[in-house]
């Protein structure tokens, strides 16, 4: 049965026992590094999300002063484009009224004669 080189090891209080017993040992570890390793997983995902958090804020800020920038060009724009209209009206006011004659004839017409 057992010859005393731990082969066999079916007998309890046997050599191939003792080593039965010890295996168990390393599925513990194995289990122990299997949680260690999730984690360190978890804290690498932790570290990286940290890392995608603060990189997302720097975009975010660069964002917003982007929009403030175009926002100001934007009512700059507007502000400019009142001015043009004030003026195209002011100078459509200082045009002469068409008379009676402009309407049927041309305005054309009365420089040629």
């Amino acid at each position: 049965m057992n010859d005393g080189t731990g082969v066999q090891g079916d007998a309890p209080g046997t050599y191939g026992d003792h080593y039965n017993q010890t295996q168990k040992v390393p599925r513990r570890n194995n289990l122990t590094r299997h949680r260690m390793s999730t984690l360190e997983d978890l804290a690498e995902r932790v570290e990286r999300l940290l890392l995608r958090h603060e990189e997302l804020k720097r975009t975010n800020t660069l964002l917003e002063q982007q929009l403030a920038a175009v926002a100001a060009e934007r009512d700059s724009l507007r502000s400019r484009l009142g001015a043009a209209r004030s003026r195209i009206d002011a100078l459509i006011e200082r045009l002469p009224e068409p008379t009676l004659t402009d309407v049927v004839t041309g305005p054309d017409s009365g420089a040629d004669a």
